[in-house]
Parts: structure tokens; sequence; C-alpha cells
């Protein structure tokens, strides 16, 4: 299972403890932000897309949307998220459960400036029943993110 990849990623970085478990699903921002008692924007949602043939991942805020023509502006390709199954496959979690961490060989991590608005932000950590708090320095640090990007829009 890929929490089970998850765990063993944070625990050789010894931040394992900090996962957070719950009886209720958190696939969702909404189940989310409702099993963490938080703000559904506190909600740090990963992203899949294909760009250039390969997986990208982008991490952005639970109110956030793709922006298409900023997508395409720093991608240089119309923004085409990833089928299901291509998610699972290619980056290496389940939809529910896609986080920036463990992830396949080769899966590029962008985040938002989206995230920029908080002190701590919660990604899923590989399940649709996990999450994990993290500051934006803990989050660019363990994400192994290439670049903060901005290729979303806030609501209103």
């Amino acid at each position: 299972m890929a929490i089970d990849k998850v765990k063993a990623y944070f625990d050789r970085l010894g931040i394992a403890d900090r996962i957070l478990e719950f009886d209720v699903s958190s696939a969702t921002v909404e189940l989310a932000a409702q099993a963490l008692h938080c703000e559904p924007r506190r909600i740090a949602k990963s992203l899949s897309f294909l760009v250039d043939g390969a997986a990208v991942l982008v991490v952005a805020a639970g109110d956030a949307r793709v922006d298409n023509a900023k997508f395409k502006a720093a991608f240089h390709t119309k923004a085409k998220m990833l089928s299901p199954d291509d998610t699972e496959a290619l980056i290496g979690h389940a939809v529910g459960g896609v986080c920036p961490f463990a992830v396949n060989g080769g899966v590029k991590v962008y985040l938002d400036v989206t995230l920029k608005r908080f002190e701590t932000v919660f990604p899923a950590c590989g399940s649709s029943n996990s999450a994990i708090e993290l500051t934006l320095p803990e989050l660019e640090k363990y994400s192994g993110f290439l670049e903060w990007v901005d290729v979303c829009k806030l609501p209103g």
C-alpha cells in the first residue's frame, strides 16, 4: 500500500509519528477538512497531470482551481489530468491519497503559490484516510519539489 511507502519514507526522516490516520475518509478536500477540523483551503491537494509524456504533481491549496491559461504559460501545454488508473500507475498513489511523498521515480513535483497563504498545510500520506501537518519549509524539503509555480486561481 502507498501509505506504507510514505510511512517508511517519513520513518527514515524521523517524522513518521506525525502521520495522522482517520477512521473516516479524507479522500476529498471537504472530507479531509472535516476529519482534520480545519478549513478546506488548508488541505494541500496533489493534482496529477501528464506534461510532455511525464507525470507531474502540482500541490495546491484546497480552495484553488487550475487556471488553464496559467498552466499553459508555465508548462507550455494544455492541462491534462491523469485518469485514476494512470495516476496510480505513474505517481504511485491512488486517487484520494495522492501526495508528493514516496512517489515513483521521474515524477516532477511543483508547489503552487496558493499554499503560501498558510503557515501549515495538510497533504495526504498515500491513503484515503491519512494526512500530515507540515510547515511550508517542511513541505518543500520532504516533497522534493522542483519549484514554486503559479498555475491556479482562487475563488472570488
